[in-house]
C-alpha cells in the first residue's frame, strides 16, 4: 500500500488512475523553502517516511510564468491566497508574459536503497560550492540526504499560457491556464487528469514502481 501524503481527495483519485493501491494520509510536515520544487518534494518525502515508517509519496506543484522569472513557482499556493488568481493573470498579461507551465514533482521514499546522485540543486542559490556546469547537469531524479535516506523524484510538466479567467471547473489557477485552446477550468475532470502535470509525473512514477 502506498501512502499519499495529501488532504486533497482529488489528488488520490487522480493517483488511482495510475496506481493499484494508494491511500491518503493526513500528515502536516514543515515545508522547505526553496526556489525549485525538487528539494521541497525530497524533504517532504523523507519527513513523512520517518513519521509514518511506510512507503510514501508526496507531491509539490506550482505555476511557473516564464516572463516573470518563474513566478509564482513554489509559492503558488501562498500567492493564490494573497494576490489571488485573477490578479496573477492581470500581472502576466500586462507584462506580456503569458507563456507558462504547470510543474509537479512526485517524491517517493520507502527506506530502501537507490543508486543515489547529488541532491537536487536550488537553481536560485548563489554559492561557490558547485560549479556552474555542475548546477546545470546535476541529476534530480534520485537524491540521498546526509543520513543516507534516498528519495526518488518524478517530474511532470504541462505547457500553456496565461489568459483571462474562463470556465467553472477545476480549482486554483485552472481558470487562467490555457492548454491547447481551453483553460483547465473548461475541461472535464477526466480530460484534465489525462494531460495534467501531476498525471504526467504519476505516469512516470507508476512505470518505475511497477518495474521495481
Amino acid at each position: 500500500m502506498l501512502n499519499y501524503v495529501t488532504t486533497n481527495p482529488g489528488k488520490v483519485r487522480e493517483a488511482e488512475d495510475y496506481l493499484d493501491a494508494v491511500t491518503a494520509v493526513d500528515f502536516d510536515y514543515p515545508e522547505l523553502q526553496s526556489s525549485t520544487l525538487e528539494p521541497i518534494g525530497a524533504h517532504g518525502a523523507r519527513t513523512a517516511y520517518r513519521a509514518i515508517d511506510a512507503p510514501v509519496i508526496v507531491d509539490d506543484a506550482g505555476l511557473f510564468i516564464e516572463g516573470l522569472d518563474g513566478f509564482p513557482g513554489p509559492y503558488s499556493s501562498f500567492v493564490e491566497s494573497t494576490l489571488g488568481v485573477e490578479r496573477v493573470s492581470e500581472i502576466a498579461r500586462r507584462a506580456d508574459a503569458t507563456r507558462a507551465s504547470f510543474r509537479c514533482v512526485i517524491a517517493y521514499c520507502d527506506g530502501e536503497s537507490f543508486d543515489a546522485t547529488p541532491e537536487p540543486i536550488d537553481q536560485g542559490r548563489r554559492g561557490d560550492d558547485l560549479a556552474v556546469a555542475d548546477r546545470a547537469t546535476a541529476a534530480t531524479d534520485e537524491t540521498v540526504d546526509a543520513a543516507g535516506l534516498p528519495v526518488k523524484l518524478f517530474t511532470g510538466v504541462m505547457p500553456g499560457r496565461i489568459v483571462e479567467p474562463r470556465g467553472d471547473g477545476g480549482f486554483g489557477y485552472d481558470p487562467i491556464f490555457e492548454h491547447d485552446g481551453k483553460t483547465l477550468a473548461e475541461l472535464e475532470t477526466a480530460e484534465k487528469n489525462a494531460i495534467s502535470h501531476r498525471g504526467r509525473a504519476l505516469a512516470k512514477f507508476a512505470e518505475w514502481f511497477d518495474s521495481r
